[in-house]
């Protein structure tokens, strides 16, 4: 076998759609299905299942897959070791959910690369998560514990969610006086079949069967709906304080808690820029409302 065919096969793994593997490997996506096929006919099995969806793995796919990442975690290793230990230098590649990202950390990076001159980052702020055990991020920021991975988990901090409205639309709509007045309101949220954590759904639980009438599955996106004066929605405090305009609604009875996880792949948590980065977020954190 060829290790080159190896790693091609480890990123179709990763990025199912061949286009999206071949701008990862600056390859063309004919060369890469011809790999794939040469691989598969070396090993005599069948590795994809060739979909509209892009390649998914056949239970001899996910075999060798197990396989290819530990030799890949080898390499890297090895990789690590060679580097110099006090070195803070390289690339770190931070996954974070889009609100956070956008309100918090992206702001504060300038504290860490003044600090940190020969560190650069990737930050992925998206309505969604990035897979640290796929080898998408060297960490990410999760709404969830993640259960399964080679990780290194902890809690960096839980936050609070209100209900926010602007004074205008407040003053020109029925009175909110308890939570089944909402009813009469135009209410912002989450596309429903687009939600990727069961943490969003807010909605359903402050009063069964409510459902938003504006809907984006990006929060800057309803963040700015609600402060347009469109309706109301519930928001991270740590977003909403932000904008002036927006005041909270029912302030005693609706507050939502949630928590920020961190996870960080193994085989790059004990590098000194990921202990930086790590450290960093932790601070930056405590004080999060």
């Amino acid at each position: 076998m060829n290790w080159d065919d190896l790693k091609i096969f480890l990123d179709v793994t990763r990025q199912p759609k061949l286009e999206g593997a071949a701008a990862h490997l600056q390859l063309d996506a004919t060369t890469i299905s011809r790999r794939i096929k040469r691989l598969e006919q070396e090993l005599g099995m069948t590795l994809f299942e060739r979909t509209r969806r892009g390649h998914v793995l056949t239970p001899a796919g996910e075999r060798l897959t197990l396989q290819v990442e530990a030799m890949e975690s080898i390499f890297l290793d090895i990789l690590s070791e060679a580097a110099s230990e006090q070195s803070a230098a390289g690339r770190i590649r931070l996954g974070v959910t889009e609100g956070l990202g956008s309100a918090v950390i992206a702001p504060a990076l300038k504290h860490f690369k003044h600090s940190h001159p020969k560190i650069d980052i990737d930050l992925i702020a998206l309505s969604g998560f990035v897979s640290v055990p796929k080898r998408q991020a060297d960490m990410s920021i999760l709404l969830t514990r993640p259960a399964v991975g080679r990780l290194k988990v902890r809690k960096l901090s839980d936050y609070s969610l209100r209900l926010y409205g602007t004074r205008e639309y407040l003053e020109k709509t029925p009175p909110v006086r308890s939570r089944s007045d909402l009813q009469d309101h135009t209410l912002i949220g989450y596309v429903d079949d687009l939600i990727y954590s069961s943490q969003l759904r807010y909605f359903e639980d402050l009063l069964p069967g409510l459902r938003p009438h504006i809907c984006s599955p990006s929060i800057l996106s309803q963040l700015e709906i609600v402060a347009s004066g469109a309706g109301l929605g519930i928001l991270p405090v740590f977003m909403a304080q932000r904008l002036p305009v927006l005041v909270p609604v029912l302030p005693d009875d609706i507050r939502v808690t949630r928590s920020f996880w961190l996870a960080v792949h193994q085989d790059v948590a004990s590098l000194t820029r990921n202990r930086l980065m790590i450290d960093f977020l932790g601070n930056l954190m405590n004080d999060l409302p």
